[in-house]
């Protein structure tokens, strides 16, 4: 054999190689992030339930780019959107991503944490977060395999924090600062934000919601005790948990905080009526049914769960 026909047939077995890896890359999603500061990166997601047209994505998550390394907080609702997420910050820096930062317990927010083993990073969650993911991690998954498919379920795996917040830590991402807060019980009893110093940016995870309705699934009198503050942190712009990318801080506030308080004030009065918490989701916070996307999904739940918390004041 010439020379010239090993060329030929090392070229040709190249264009095979690449006609069965291009498909691949192709199909390779990368989420479509919008940087809303310098260096700092946010998927806003869908007011919807999880599902496996969107991926399970419903909820923002995002990523920092400092001078040495990146850190990712919140992975989505499935691999596949982790996997993505990847794509994005790949798309943005070569730089390492350090830290993957889940913001508390629900699916939406943790379901992408297996896309980032082997990666190198360290899972970074509050203190309360790995015993929350033990207790519930099962049930998560057999509930939303339904919602987003035995395609996407099959690869969600429960993975734990190994750098937990007691109460606040800060992450160094190479001349960028990371101010971790861990709460007390809201949103739910694993809280936490993650504010960056140099763009003045809070996430702040679930414990801000805009347009999609509020959820309780922790302590709806501590949510409305830690709305002090954390209106009291210094940012300039905060990224909920579940709205738009960004908004300014911390007037945004105040659509949540009426909801909580009508939602409190209502289930106090129909207590001491001694209604049934079986009568109290049609008869509770029932003005603010056009201000929120998702009411009927999530409104009902969060008054039971405001009863059984408040009858026992």
């Amino acid at each position: 054999m010439t020379h010239r026909s090993r060329l030929r047939r090392w070229a040709a077995r190249l264009t095979s190689l690449f006609a069965l890896v291009a498909p691949a890359i192709a199909a390779e999603a990368v989420l479509p992030v919008r940087e809303i500061a310098p260096g700092l990166f946010v998927y806003a997601g869908t007011a919807e339930l999880m599902s496996a047209e969107n991926l399970g994505g419903i909820a923002n998550v995002g990523f920092i780019i400092g001078a040495a390394a990146v850190a990712v907080v919140d992975a989505g609702g499935s691999v596949a959107q982790g996997r993505a997420l990847i794509g994005a910050v790949r798309a943005a820096t070569d730089k390492p991503i350090r830290y993957v930062i889940n913001t508390h317990m629900h699916p939406d927010h943790v379901f992408g944490n297996a896309a980032f083993e082997g990666t190198g990073a360290i899972f970074v969650g509050a203190a309360r977060l790995p015993a929350a993911l033990s207790a519930r991690g099962d049930n998560y998954l057999r509930a939303n395999r339904p919602l987003i498919g035995a395609k996407l379920a099959n690869e969600v795996r429960i993975v734990a924090p190994s750098l937990l917040v007691e109460d606040a830590m800060i992450l160094d991402l190479g001349g960028r600062r990371l101010e971790l807060r861990a709460w007390p019980a809201a949103h739910t009893d694993n809280d936490l934000t993650v504010f960056d110093e140099a763009t003045r940016t809070l996430f702040a995870g679930d414990l801000v919601f805009l347009e999609h309705i509020p959820a309780v699934d922790g302590s709806i009198k501590g949510w409305l005790a830690a709305l002090g503050a954390l209106a009291a942190i210094p940012a300039e712009r905060v990224v909920p948990g579940h709205g738009p990318a960004f908004a300014p801080w911390p007037d945004v506030l105040e659509p949540q905080r009426r909801y909580l308080e009508s939602v409190t004030s209502d289930v106090r009065g129909l207590i001491e009526q001694g209604a049934t918490i079986a009568a109290a989701p049609e008869k509770v916070a029932q003005s603010e049914r056009s201000r929120w996307k998702l009411f009927d999904e999530f409104h009902a739940r969060n008054v039971t769960a405001a009863f059984a918390e408040l009858e026992w004041e």
